[in-house]
């Protein structure tokens, strides 16, 4: 048996050009799957078109909540499996995504892991900021209380100056803007603030900028998909 972390499209309609063969190749042979969202996950194969007849595959939900005993009882039921995929909501499994759980149990059951390669917002991001990329530190998100947050802020910056370390965060997309406001109050003038928007989609970007060239000029960032950066 083999844990195949298979990664999924970041942005709707991308998928032929962003997903590598050997991500197709390994679909078309797997038939259980561990996934974050089961609707989800069986409307992006169906959207492949694979020729793979989707109610013969087996899917078991692996989100947040989901308990280790679960993913263990999975793998003994399907103990004879020759693969087990693991798919994200989006980009790749184990990264900032309850996949990890996955990864972690096949290890101590000596099944072998196999990542594959995939788009992953937050690579993406980091790789076009212009920011350091030798030293990154990610937070996942910040804290849902205005002053929490902006002492967040602050204390990121102060991590960014002192350690030379890009920081790396998310926000649960009707957030966005008010995220965007606090950072452009917060972050100093000696550091940039870089966004990541709705990568791999025709609409995406990434910009960096200072704070206090982003007050001139706020992009309208609600419920759109975005990673945060602050770095020098």
């Amino acid at each position: 048996m083999k844990l195949v972390l298979i990664p999924c499209p970041i942005s709707e309609n991308s998928a032929t050009q962003v997903l590598p063969k050997d991500v197709i190749d390994y679909l078309k042979i797997t038939k259980h799957f561990l996934v974050e969202n089961i609707r989800t996950a069986r409307r992006f194969i169906s959207e492949l078109k694979l020729e793979i007849v989707i109610d013969e595959l087996i899917f078991e939900v692996l989100d947040k909540d989901t308990a280790k005993q679960t993913i263990l009882q999975f793998f003994k039921l399907h103990a004879n499996a020759s693969y087990i995929g693991v798919l994200s909501e989006a980009g790749c499994p184990g990264v900032a995504d309850p996949g990890a759980l996955a990864v972690q149990i096949a290890h101590e059951l000596n099944i072998e892991v196999l990542p594959l390669v995939g788009p992953s917002s937050i690579l993406l991001a980091l790789m076009g900021s212009g920011f350091s990329g030798q030293s990154f530190t990610f937070h996942g998100y910040l804290p849902i209380d205005k002053n929490a947050r902006q002492k967040k802020i602050e204390q990121i910056c102060q991590e960014a100056v002192k350690f030379g370390q890009t920081q790396l965060f998310i926000e649960t997309p009707f957030r966005n803007n008010a995220l965007l406001e606090d950072l452009v109050l917060c972050v100093p003038a000696h550091l940039s603030i870089s966004i990541a928007c709705e990568l791999t989609s025709p609409t995406g970007f990434s910009i960096t900028k200072s704070a206090q060239a982003w007050k001139k000029e706020i992009p309208e960032l609600h419920k759109k998909p975005c990673i945060f950066l602050i770095g020098q």
